[in-house]
């Protein structure tokens, strides 16, 4: 019997996980932050041994037990990176064949059926990357409104705060959205709302976002206007992924991972056009498995094993593992 490992390093959490060929989870474990850039290389290492040593004495298994191993980690943005990273994972003692990437590749992986087609990341802010059949693998730079890359909670709440301004300077219409700021501020009025987020007596964050959700069902046609804007973007960002990867004409899965698909059609619709007027044959499917799991089918594709057959168990016997953990 062969065993897989696969972790997901996080920002805020790093999950590890041990299957064996057939899919089923025999191991489990979890501990906080893992990007280098929150916590350094040392703090990567010692997050990789803790969670790597649990997952290893929940399975009953050996390091030397591990066939392969794969890793998705936040932080690995460039090729640069690639050897600090690699230090860090062998100096616990991995020595099987190793695949490292972007933590988005992992989601992607863990959602799509095939096991390639396009990751869009729409959490605080937004990613996308994509693989094709043969592994290849494309990308936007996932450095957000830097590089002009806009979906995430972030950029809505920046592209509200704009149309405040804009009704505020008469530049723009009337919203809801300025009184509903100025309440989730604390602000006196308008006038003081923009005043305190210029000099900073007022912090805008990504928790903002649902307030543009909730005024955009209302009907707020500025709201929905950031909405459907900022579904655009995205989707522009998918399909320059596709157009890298040149698959715009194949069938294959789009996978959204997070809370931003949370709002619903009112941004998943306009997500779905601007992809389909490029790629007719792409499907946008939820993330629905751990992304942990696409850590191991990383691992299990290194070793030259076919995953489609054992995708399935290995989802659902790591969601009764980790609800049992």
């Amino acid at each position: 019997m062969r065993y897989f490992l696969g972790v997901d390093v996080g920002g805020t959490k790093t999950h590890t996980l041990i299957a064996d060929e057939n899919g089923k989870a025999l191991g489990f474990g979890t501990d906080g932050a893992g990007n280098w850039q929150l916590v350094g290389f040392d703090g990567l290492r010692k997050v990789l041994n803790t969670t790597i040593h649990q997952a290893l004495n929940s399975a009953d298994l050996r390091l030397d037990q591990i066939s392969a191993a794969g890793f998705g980690i936040a932080g690995f943005d460039w090729p640069s990176q690639l050897q600090a990273h690699l230090d860090a994972i062998t100096s616990i003692g991995l020595s099987c064949p190793i695949e490292v990437a972007n933590d988005s590749i992992i989601g992607l992986m863990a959602g799509a059926a095939q096991g390639w087609g396009v990751v869009l990341i729409a959490g605080t802010s937004n990613n996308c990357r994509g693989r094709d059949r043969n592994h290849r693998e494309a990308r936007i730079t996932g450095e957000g409104i830097r590089f002009g890359e806009f979906g995430g909670a972030n950029e809505i709440v920046m592209k509200a705060i704009q149309a405040v301004a804009y009704e505020w300077s008469m530049r723009g219409l009337k919203t809801s959205l300025s009184e509903l700021f100025i309440k989730l501020a604390g602000a006196k009025d308008l006038n003081d709302l923009l005043e305190g987020i210029d000099v900073e007596r007022y912090q805008p964050t990504p928790a903002w976002a649902p307030i543009v959700f909730e005024a955009a069902y209302l009907g707020d046609p500025v709201a929905r206007e950031v909405i459907a804007w900022s579904a655009h973007e995205l989707g522009e960002s998918a399909c320059a992924v596709i157009r890298q990867l040149g698959i715009e004409r194949e069938d294959f899965e789009i996978v959204m991972a997070g809370s931003v698909f949370d709002g619903g059609d009112i941004y998943i619709e306009p997500l779905h056009r601007t992809i389909h007027g490029f790629a007719p044959k792409a499907r946008l499917v939820k993330l629905e498995a751990p992304p942990v799991v696409g850590g191991v089918i990383l691992a299990m594709q290194k070793a030259g094993l076919a995953t489609t057959l054992v995708r399935k168990n290995l989802i659902e016997s790591t969601k009764e593992f980790i609800q049992e953990t």
